[in-house]
């Protein structure tokens, strides 16, 4: 968020008729042309401007009478530039209209405080700086979607507009399919089911999310089936139907089987019950959580075909499997 030492000025717009229908961050853009686009986008995503009191994104949509307010610093600098820098990225897919990359845990997709360089998107605009400003935003140019921090696999990102627009609509309306892996503590009974819980931000600790059924709580769904077992631990394949903040680690640890790894919503001792000391070492060493995006299915763009993009699992989850697969926990 914000620095809190910086001035701040609350605000409270009432959305009149010539307005109704705008995308949230262009309204407030609008209203106040000292901020840029990206600096209300920014203010928006963490939850310092809200419809009616209502944490919103920002490409929702006001209508009338409804109240937009919020709480925002004064001094931010009318521009925001990303500078370009080399980062790595493995491009799996690449056309005129989005390229698919295989991203690597430990990066941060975008910049947020604490992390103002090194992200993908500095990558991105070191190897295509003509994707600057896709989708309104310039430290999220081109991003239609996110991983978190420490979680491996496929991500898209469009190179123009028109394709930027194309498939935020198709995340918008579920039609993109989204398979993950993840390691988790324990072995699920039965081997295969579907998590419908709501998920919202915590009460208390604004960057957790929870299973909550407050107000502003949303809908995700999560099915999972069991690939493999062993030490102790499974291999679950996910297919998410919502694309929820943290949606399977919140589900996972809600059904008491957390991912392996998570230090957010994980086990605060993982290691405690691990007998054989090759597993129990494995699972006290995991330095992010297991879990991948495997697969992604969409159509495309411009010729309507539907493709398939996937990343195999990386080193660290292939060497945990090895690790407890060739060791007898029992």
């Amino acid at each position: 968020m914000p620095n809190s030492n910086k001035r701040r000025k609350s605000f409270a717009i009432h959305v009149k008729e010539g307005d109704a229908g705008k995308r949230l961050d262009a309204f407030v853009a609008e209203a106040f042309p000292e901020y840029t686009r990206s600096a209300v986008t920014r203010f928006i995503r963490n939850g310092d401007i809200t419809i009616s009191g209502i944490p919103k994104k920002p490409g929702s949509r006001v209508n009338l009478g409804d109240m937009v307010s919020g709480c925002i610093a004064v001094d931010t600098p009318a521009t925001d530039e990303i500078a370009p820098e080399p980062v790595e990225i493995e491009i799996v897919f690449e056309d005129p209209f989005f390229l698919v990359i295989n991203k690597a845990p430990g990066t941060v997709v975008h910049p947020a405080p604490g992390h103002d360089h090194g992200t993908i998107t500095h990558g991105l605009l070191h190897l295509r700086p003509e994707i600057l400003g896709v989708g309104g935003a310039p430290d999220r140019s081109g991003i239609v979607h996110r991983l978190d921090k420490d979680t491996s696999g496929i991500m898209i990102v469009a190179k123009n507009e028109s394709a930027y627009n194309y498939l935020i609509s198709q995340f918008k309306t579920r039609s993109v399919a989204k398979k993950y892996l993840g390691i988790v503590h324990g072995v699920p009974e039965p081997p295969a089911g579907r998590i419908v819980l709501k998920i919202g931000r915590h009460a208390r600790q604004r960057k957790k999310m929870t299973v909550t059924d407050r107000e502003n709580a949303r809908y995700a769904e999560t099915h999972w089936r069991t690939r493999e077992t062993y030490s102790g631990t499974s291999l679950l394949e996910f297919d998410i139907k919502t694309g929820r903040t943290h949606q399977i680690r919140v589900h996972c640890a809600a059904i008491g089987h957390p991912i392996v790894g998570d230090k957010t919503y994980g086990l605060k001792k993982p290691g405690r019950g691990f007998k054989n000391p090759r597993v129990k070492a494995a699972i006290t060493d995991v330095s992010r959580q297991l879990l991948h995006a495997w697969q992604l299915s969409l159509v495309h763009p411009e010729s309507g075909e539907k493709m398939q993009f996937e990343a195999p699992m990386p080193a660290d989850m292939v060497d945990f499997i090895k690790t407890c697969a060739q060791t007898d926990q029992f």
